[in-house]
């Protein structure tokens, strides 16, 4: 999947897109809009990129846990080659620092990448603050030309450029949830 990001002054256009996109076949996690404006967002009743998604929380977490299990390991090795886990202490005691170590710093790096925008989004901030709104479609590749002709009646919304796409097997997974959700409730 490639993800195609698009910048837009008129949440009304962004309306008559989604439905164009909908009806074409796309779903909707893969259509998503970006924008400061969440009110405006939800009134309009676009798919409104998630929060948690926004900040950087989910690559902060990550980055967390590689330095977390990196101290960890050091807590568990560093007694090892000493020989002090034959001491009265014991290797508990290394265990229970070796977790700590890792579940502090998963804490603190999903914590700091609260402050933090979505490094994905970054290069969309100024556009953002200017009360600009971006949407992005994932796009697999059956469905790019569909995509295309109808971006193209729509030369009010610029196109900005490709990046990564969320993974199809996680879109249909969304999919499937969303069907389910519909089901029961």
């Amino acid at each position: 999947m490639l993800r195609h990001y698009y910048i837009a002054d008129d949440l009304d256009e962004l309306v008559i897109v989604e439905r164009e996109l909908e009806d074409e076949g796309f779903t909707e996690p893969q259509i998503h809009v970006l924008s400061l404006d969440n009110a405006s967002i939800s009134e309009h009743k676009l798919n409104n990129v998630d929060p948690l998604f926004k900040q950087d929380v989910i690559r902060g977490t990550g980055i967390g846990a590689g330095i977390g299990s990196l101290l960890a390991l050091a807590a568990l090795i560093i007694p090892y080659m000493a020989g002090w886990h034959y001491g009265p202490i014991g290797w508990e005691t290394f265990i229970i620092i070796a977790l700590c170590c890792f579940i502090f710093c998963t804490w603190e790096g999903g914590f700091l990448g609260f402050k933090k925008p979505n490094t994905r989004f970054c290069r969309f901030q100024t556009l953002l603050k200017k009360g600009k709104h971006i949407l992005f479609v994932d796009v697999d590749p059956v469905q790019e030309h569909n995509f295309r002709e109808i971006m193209k009646t729509h030369p009010r919304v610029k196109a900005a450029g490709c990046g990564a796409a969320t993974p199809h097997w996680v879109v249909s997974c969304q999919d499937t949830l969303e069907n389910v959700k519909k089901r029961v409730f």
